[in-house]
């Protein structure tokens, strides 16, 4: 509502005796208008209001003979809600006119309907500033209890409506501190401030749209501050202010929207920097951007984040294999058009290379037992190479191994069942000496060949290939396991390899002296490549067939030996390791620590090779 009166900006009292003796009014009747008020009673409160509830009468000046016009017009201003503001307004026509006999009567009965009316206007201005947030209204209220308070201090009536102004004056200025709080920034989120005083409006006056409005500013200011922590990529901050902003209005959306807006941003700021991660990783010092990225994701997401973990693993695989995974088969492109020998990612990790304790048939030179640890992985050719594969090098290249050299190679001779100097056999040639089929292991090959064609390989591929260390081929040997043989002990299980058996025959009917009780794989000299089930790696062969040249030179003990893998190689070494059992060796070189040296320039029908790449 709109307050019909005027505001009274500041009147002080002027005195009732002024009105009388411009009125024609006798001294008795001065005292006897004064029980009416005398304009100074003060309640409780701000000291500032003061002024704004005293009230004194504008001066009337009322000729004898305008009397009854006067109150003619002190009627009509009443009935027009002018109450009180000016000289010609009804109570300080009444006022006047109750001094006069003969319009007292009528005059006290105005005044009454004047207060009454004043009281009601009050009220809708009380409800105007209250559910309004209206100064006008509250103004309004002031002025009206400064006449009512004049009029008649004591009239239970006036006394009510004295205290509700005064209960929304206080309800005004704790709103108003309240504000004031808000505006410094003072929430309370802790107690006190902002949060505190509303709440307490709220409980004075239950639905008072000042108090429930300023809980919500805070509630808004608590969001907002939840977003600028946001900003920074402080989340547990935001989660913080948000918990705050969660007591205030239970049961609204605002926070819980906020909430999913906030995790929406998290979400992406963590997708972000697990991309920017993933970008830098092929770069260079790409693994150390990654992790700095990675202990980003970590500062703001929770525990087990999936995002987090995932960032992890890449780094991890980036680190332990470059661009590759663990169990993945892959080959090179080769110039040409050609390509490179299948190939599988072995895991990095640790493992005890050299012989079990307590094992009876080993060697001095498989000792000592001591832990290796690969930090990175490998790719380790999944076959041996095989007689084709050696061609296409053998071709591209002209390149002439040393039994092509040399003119000859031991091979297998059935009419003795000893390997023999054979003219004019070499990597062309099978385990007897007759042309080989592409799918077999090349044999016939020395150290120097099986280099030659790994620096090939690296020459075509631009990668880097190279023959296994012997810490490498053990390690793929066992393939997590600590046993002697890859099937654990006594005879292998049926097509676990082709390895000497008691129950092989060769073309002319001759045994095995020395073999494994109860066992036949099927050959009698090498197989091709792959024939029998891979290990649990996806390594063929690492157990039988062929033994394998390593790019390890001899030591006769573990003493001094690397610890992280790489073979242990000594510039100009006329001896290198060989590893693995083949088609022709006894049970005890069949076995995973198993190691025998040969000079570099060896060939023969039961030594091949396989490569390794470097990831």
């Amino acid at each position: 509502m709109r307050s019909r009166e005027p505001g009274l900006r500041s009147i002080f009292v002027v005195g009732l005796l002024a009105v009388c003796v411009l009125a024609g009014c006798k001294r008795d009747a001065v005292d006897d208008t004064a029980a009416l008020g005398d304009g100074t009673v003060t309640i409780s409160g701000d000291d500032a209001v003061v002024a704004q509830l005293n009230w004194a009468p504008p001066l009337v000046t009322i000729p004898d003979d305008g009397r009854d016009a006067a109150l003619e017009t002190a009627d009509a201003a009443l009935a027009a809600d002018d109450l009180y503001a000016t000289p010609t307004s009804a109570i300080p026509l009444y006022l006047a006119l109750a001094r006069m006999p003969e319009h007292e009567t009528a005059a006290r009965r105005g005044l009454r309907e004047a207060q009454a009316r004043l009281l009601a206007l009050g009220a809708q201005a009380l409800v105007e500033a209250d559910e309004q947030d209206s100064i006008a209204g509250m103004r309004a209220a002031h002025d009206f209890a400064a006449v009512a308070r004049f009029l008649a201090p004591g009239d239970d009536a006036v006394v009510r409506y004295l205290e509700r102004v005064d209960d929304s004056d206080r309800l005004w200025e704790l709103n108003r501190a309240a504000e004031r709080d808000l505006q410094a920034g003072e929430l309370g989120e802790s107690g006190g401030g902002a949060l505190a005083k509303f709440r307490e409006a709220a409980a004075q006056r239950p639905g008072q749209p000042r108090a429930l409005q300023g809980m919500a500013a805070v509630e808004s200011e608590m969001i907002r501050r939840a977003e600028l922590a946001a900003d920074a990529a402080d989340y547990n901050g935001a989660s913080r202010w948000l918990a705050h902003a969660t007591t205030i209005r239970p049961g609204f959306p605002t926070v819980a929207d906020a909430e999913q807006r906030l995790e929406r941003r998290r979400a992406a700021h963590i997708r972000r920097l697990r991309d920017e991660g993933l970008d830098a990783l092929p770069k260079i010092r790409g693994v150390d951007i990654a992790r700095e990225r990675l202990a980003q994701i970590i500062g703001i997401a929770d525990p087990g984040d999936p995002v987090a973990n995932d960032l992890r693993q890449r780094i991890d695989q980036a680190v332990h294999y470059g661009d590759f995974r663990p169990g993945q088969v892959f080959t090179d492109a080769l110039e040409g058009g050609a390509r490179g020998p299948q190939v599988v990612v072995l895991p990095h990790g640790g493992f005890m290379m050299g012989a079990l304790p307590g094992d009876r048939d080993a060697e001095d030179n498989e000792k000592p037992r001591h832990p290796v640890r690969f930090e990175r992985g490998f790719a380790m050719g999944v076959r041996e190479v095989s007689v084709g594969e050696f061609r296409r090098f053998v071709d591209a290249t002209g390149y002439q191994s040393r039994a092509v050299r040399r003119g000859f190679s031991l091979a297998y001779d059935e009419r003795t069942g000893n390997f023999l100097r054979r003219s004019n056999v070499d990597w062309r040639s099978d385990y007897v000496g007759r042309p080989a089929g592409d799918t077999l292991p090349v044999v016939h090959v020395s150290a120097k060949d099986a280099q030659a064609y790994v620096d090939w390989l690296s020459a075509q591929s631009g990668r880097r290939y190279r023959l296994p260390s012997e810490a490498e081929f053990e390690y793929a040997f066992r393939n997590g396991s600590s046993e002697r043989y890859p099937w654990g002990e006594g005879t292998p299980p049926d097509g676990a390899g082709n390895m000497t058996g008691a129950l092989d025959r060769s073309p002319g009917g001759r045994s095995w002296g020395n073999a494994f009780p109860d066992y036949e794989d099927g050959y009698w000299g090498p197989a091709p490549v792959g024939s029998f089930e891979p290990n649990t790696w996806g390594v063929h062969d690492l157990a039988g067939n062929v033994s394998e040249w390593m790019a390890d030179c001899w030591h006769a003990t573990y003493r001094r030996a690397p610890d992280d893998g790489s073979a242990w190689v000594n510039p100009g070494c006329r001896d290198q390791v060989i590893r693995g059992g083949s088609w022709a060796s006894s049970p005890a070189q069949t076995r995973a620590s198993w190691r025998a040296l040969a000079q570099v320039d060896t060939t023969n029908a039961r030594l091949g090779f396989r490569v390794v790449r470097e990831l």
